[in-house]
């Protein structure tokens, strides 16, 4: 998290990036002896080409108002397999209801800025104030002008109900942030991203940081390692279109639960 939520600064030099600069290693970044576990360097720009190359290594900016733009390469990871979405039985009903009900709708980038907007408002347990500044909104606007950074909407009644906004290169996508003004609608746009990438042949959503929330809908931590590689071996192919077919949804109502391990029988 932001250093001003850590304390004391470490004696641990940290690099500074330059405009251009290549990332350090991520096996460089402050380990969890350091204030701030995960944190790879600092620097001033923030625009399309520098996160185009941080997000392709598994690097995203995190910072406060007042702060230099901080680099973050977390270990370990928490991501969202999307075959292991958890879809509980309340948010099924509501998923059904919704699907049902001509009033509502997904749709993907009809209004990235108010989306974004609507996640730097959201009031969040243990914070104050928000990582999305200005300069961060800014940013993430131009690459979604540049066709790499997308929101999930949910619309109830002609209105902005919920959604999240994410960043998409090749069969990786990136989640950032999310928000709700009705019941489940957060977890209903999350749902058609899980349906989305299901039907998009994308395995693993990532999403930066543990929280209890996440976990509750199938996220677990893996390691930066595993998380590396993965990332080389899909930043790479082919990015999907971005749409919302309503066929989507069977690929989380009728999709069967992955099948467990079982252990071998005692002889």
């Amino acid at each position: 998290m932001p250093l001003a939520e850590q304390g004391p600064a470490s004696t641990r030099p940290l690099p500074w990036l330059v405009a251009g600069q290549e990332f350090p290693p991520l096996e460089t970044a402050w380990g969890s002896k350091d204030p701030a576990p995960g944190l790879l360097a600092a620097g001033e720009t923030l625009d399309v080409p520098t996160l185009l190359r941080a997000y392709s290594r598994g690097i995203f900016p995190w910072f406060s108002l007042g702060q230099p733009v901080l680099w973050w390469s977390p270990d370990p990871r928490m991501v969202l397999r999307t075959c292991d979405f958890r879809l509980h039985r309340s948010l099924r009903k509501s998923i059904v209801h919704f699907m049902h009900d001509a009033r509502c709708e997904i749709r993907f980038d009809s209004a990235f800025e108010r989306v974004i907007s609507a996640c730097a408002g959201k009031s969040r347990a243990g914070q104050s104030g928000t990582w999305i500044v200005s300069e961060v909104a800014q940013a993430y606007g131009e690459l979604h002008r540049a066709g790499q950074a997308h929101s999930v909407e949910t619309w109830i009644n002609g209105e902005l109900a919920g959604g999240l906004y994410c960043v998409n290169l090749g069969r990786m996508v990136f989640g950032e942030s999310m928000f709700a003004h009705q019941t489940d609608a957060s977890k209903i746009a999350l749902a058609a991203l899980v349906a989305f990438c299901r039907a998009e042949d994308i395995e693993m959503i990532d999403c930066q940081q543990n929280t209890g929330h996440l976990a509750s809908l199938g996220a677990a931590e893996i390691s930066r390692a595993e998380f590396a590689i993965h990332l080389s071996r899909n930043v790479d192919k082919t990015t999907p279109a971005w749409h919302f077919d309503s066929l989507y949804w069977q690929q989380i109502l009728t999709a069967t639960a992955p099948a467990r391990p079982t252990m071998p029988a005692t002889p």
